[in-house]
């Protein structure tokens, strides 16, 4: 059973009876994730952590799916994933060798993380910071130093942050945030949909660890034709890479970690052709949201694509 499938089937008989039921709040008393049996998924570096190239995505954690004009499946997913089932998921994720995770920093998403590894929970942590980056830089420092102070183990400029700022030309203030991270003593990422993030910050030499860029092809029902192409995160529903062909070009020669994002289209694409596709043109580390219950068979899958990966188009740079 996929993504789709369960939601499918499931919104059929209980959407109405959603609207009136109320989202858990308790955290349970999980222990610990016990280590996975036999072999490990595949990990590379990011700075000084060692990164499973699968990483769990946050949205599903966070609620926020992307799930096109299906405003339902919002709600959906909030009376799914309740506290405890994040609890569970992340112990899951961890037994199957995901050893980190990103997501932003919703207050409530991130106390349940802190509740997790004040429980023994290992699962590492990078996160990208929601305060606006100005001048200044105070209030985005001040939030790079609570999120550290609170276990982060890596930091990355949200993408909605860095996008118009590439735009604007206002690359000294990606520099700046990238700074910040990397004074509190994490690895400093960059984040984007917008390509041209990725190549201001390497003209401009910004000294960054990591990038996290969306990348999928557009082959999928719901992909976008040409002429619905306007930018690199658009109003279209249905992408959030706007140039797959010129992503691959433009990465190739960058000798940073590059984590894909986005990479099923946020569920329209396969897990099978995503994983291959995305880890043959270039992608290090893939981030996958997931359900607890595409944990496992996603994970066995991402062990098998990696094995029998053959040639890549750019060289493993973690």
């Amino acid at each position: 059973m996929n993504r789709r499938t369960f939601i499918n089937t499931l919104a059929v008989g209980t959407t109405g009876a959603l609207a009136s039921s109320k989202v858990s709040v308790a955290a349970p008393e999980a222990p610990p994730a016990a280590k996975p049996a036999g072999d490990t998924l595949p990990t590379g570096k990011i700075g000084s952590l060692t990164v499973s190239r699968m990483l769990l995505g946050g949205n599903l954690l966070t609620h926020y799916t992307h799930s096109r004009d299906l405003k339902y499946v919002y709600n959906l997913c909030a009376h799914y994933n309740t506290d405890e089932k994040i609890m569970e998921t992340l112990a899951l994720a961890e037994r199957h060798g995901i050893n980190t995770l990103s997501m932003h920093n919703p207050p409530h998403p991130m106390s349940v993380l802190q509740k997790y590894r004040q429980q023994g929970g290992k699962i590492q942590w990078i996160i990208c910071p929601t305060a606006p980056v100005t001048a200044d830089m105070k209030a985005y420092s001040e939030m790079v130093r609570q999120l550290v102070d609170m276990g982060c183990d890596a930091i990355y400029l949200w993408g909605v942050h860095a996008d118009p700022l590439a735009a604007k030309g206002k690359v000294d203030l990606i520099a700046k945030a990238v700074e910040c991270a990397k004074e509190a003593g994490v690895p400093s990422g960059v984040g984007c949909h917008d390509l041209n993030v990725v190549s201001v910050c390497e003209a401009a030499k910004v000294p960054c660890d990591f990038y996290i860029k969306t990348f999928h092809h557009h082959k999928y029902p719901s992909g976008p034709k040409p002429e619905q192409i306007k930018g690199p995160y658009a109003e279209h529903p249905g992408y959030w890479c706007a140039d797959p062909q010129k992503t691959i070009e433009v990465m190739k020669p960058v000798t940073k970690p590059w984590i894909a994002f986005k990479i099923m289209a946020a569920g329209a694409i396969p897990p099978a052709d995503a994983f291959k596709w995305a880890f043959t043109h270039g992608a290090d580390h893939a981030l996958v949201g997931m359900f607890d219950f595409e944990i496992a068979p996603d994970v066995a899958l991402m062990k098998t694509t990696l094995a029998n990966l053959g040639p890549r188009q750019r060289p493993w740079r973690s």
